[in-house]
């Protein structure tokens, strides 16, 4: 089967040629995971597959919460998006505890 005249990203069972023995094999990204890729899909595919890249973390929000428990989050941005079955982008937003401590909180009535 060739890929030549298709590739398609992600899971797409439409995304398919006649392979060896009038059996189908696959052009989408996910045929390297199920091991069913046309026998050309490297050539035609994945040379112009580009994974996603994304800048480094910004800085930690304040906690949610002045006193007592709250959570921070940071984010980074998406600098080149996935192009033709390239690796997808990883988590672009973090989330973790905190427990807020501000002067007042243990004045509070």
């Amino acid at each position: 089967g060739s890929c030549w005249h298709q590739c398609c990203s992600g899971r797409n069972n439409a995304c398919w040629a006649t392979g060896a023995r009038q059996g189908r094999c696959y052009c989408d990204s996910y045929c390297e995971r199920t091991g069913d890729c046309c026998e050309d899909y490297r050539a035609a595919c994945r040379r112009a597959a580009v994974g996603c890249t994304v800048g480094p973390w910004g800085p930690w929000s304040g906690c949610s919460s002045l006193c007592g428990v709250g959570s921070e989050a940071r984010s980074r941005q998406v600098t080149v998006p996935p192009r033709h079955g390239g690796e997808p982008c990883p988590d672009l937003k973090q989330r973790r505890g905190c427990l807020g401590e501000h002067p007042t909180c243990g004045r509070a009535k």
